[in-house]
């Protein structure tokens, strides 16, 4: 068989290299598969970055752009659009709590540099508290914010202040650390590069407390986590502890760049217009697509399909003698007790793909929120033959 390890590109590339590629050259997507050129189907547990959150090319989604592509491809904020409003509309229905507000971009970290951004003009203040093992994004301010010498390198580089650090799931660590100077506390409710690794209910209700208690902002970010992943359409929800801010985006189109600063109507009062901005944030394309995305979850039940998988897929994952399953829904992070990346290749002779993480130890599950119970036994299956 094959080297899947080793798959060269068919000519060189005037690309830069940022990741390591998958063996796999795709041309076609349906629902939890992918296709090659040939014919070859693979499995797609890894969702490209848990951004497939309704499946590759649901049919809903595609006659949505379709359809907005044949009547207005784009227009800026400069002018009201229905697709914005109602996109808007909609995800402030769903979001727990006060948070009615919603500011569009174009991707995860420019949603955090928003929600950073409003913290600080709300506060007046600029001191940032984040958590180990935290990623937010690969822009100055979120950078700033993220944990690792190697992401951190560039924020410090450009003379921006790093944010003070506390201690993953260690409720006391905001004790004396978010005081008067804070302007936010940003958490990651499950820390998706570390390992999908899930905050515990009272590591996010002592935040909430020392923010309170300070005046500071509490902002979740649920780049990753968000949209339907956990089984609730935020992270908050699973936890029932609410945020100031959250921050949305991967999944939220389908596969369309958008991202989402959501936040409560208190912290609105505090800005201007002028104060956030974006040209293509919240353009008429990936809000049809948005629109369809959250369309297909209700009508599907998609987060009770979530709710099912995922618990089909912890017990196999414990069954084949994980020893530890991090996470909730469909953003797991699965310990075996061996390098992660020798079981990612060893599914790849398989044609199944799926994520490792910062965790050296630690497999990521990132599919579809519409991946099926038969799709979950595949995975099981073929993790049982390379363990």
């Amino acid at each position: 068989m094959a080297d899947l390890t080793a798959h060269p590109p068919i000519r060189p590339s005037a690309l830069l290299a940022t990741y390591a590629q998958f063996p796999i050259h795709p041309v076609r997507g349906e629902g939890s598969w992918l296709y090659e050129a040939d014919g070859t189907k693979w499995l797609d547990i890894y969702g490209g970055h848990a951004v497939s959150s309704t499946g590759h090319c649901h049919p809903h989604v595609v006659e949505a752009i379709q359809d907005q592509v044949a009547e207005l491809i784009f227009y800026s904020m400069a002018v009201p659009l229905p697709q914005r409003e109602r996109l808007a509309d909609e995800l402030a229905r769903r979001c727990p709590g006060d948070l009615s507000k919603v500011f569009f971009c174009n991707s995860g970290a420019e949603a955090n540099e928003n929600a950073l951004h409003v913290a600080r003009k709300a506060t007046g203040r600029s001191k940032i508290v984040s958590v180990t093992g935290g990623w937010h994004g690969r822009t100055l301010g979120a950078v700033s914010v993220t944990d690792g010498a190697k992401y951190q390198a560039p924020a410090i580089r450009a003379g921006v202040p790093l944010s003070t650090k506390v201690a993953f799931n260690v409720p006391a660590a905001f004790d004396g650390v978010v005081d008067e100077n804070v302007a936010a506390v940003i958490i990651e409710p499950i820390q998706g590069l570390s390992g999908a690794k899930d905050c515990t209910p009272e590591f996010l209700a002592a935040a909430r407390s020392a923010c309170d208690h300070a005046g500071a902002v509490l902002i979740y970010d649920e780049v990753q986590c968000g949209v339907g992943r956990t089984g609730k359409f935020t992270a908050a929800e699973s936890y029932g502890v609410i945020p100031d801010i959250i921050t949305l985006a991967k999944g939220l189109a389908s596969g369309l760049p958008i991202g989402a600063t959501i936040i409560t109507s208190a912290l609105a009062t505090k800005l201007e217009p002028g104060d956030l901005g974006s040209t293509f944030g919240g353009g008429p394309v990936p809000c049809a697509a948005a629109l369809a995305t959250l369309e297909v979850l209700d009508r599907e039940d998609v987060l009770a399909n979530v709710t099912a998988v995922s618990a089909r897929l912890v017990a196999g994952a414990h069954a084949l003698g994980a020893r530890k399953v991090w996470g909730r829904g469909l953003l797991l992070g699965l310990d075996f007790g061996r390098p992660a990346a020798e079981v990612q290749q060893a599914l790849w002779v398989h044609r199944i793909l799926v994520g490792t993480s910062g965790d050296p130890d630690v497999v990521r599950l990132l599919p579809p929120l519409t991946i099926s119970a038969a799709e979950a036994e595949l995975l099981l299956t073929g993790l049982k033959a390379v363990l």
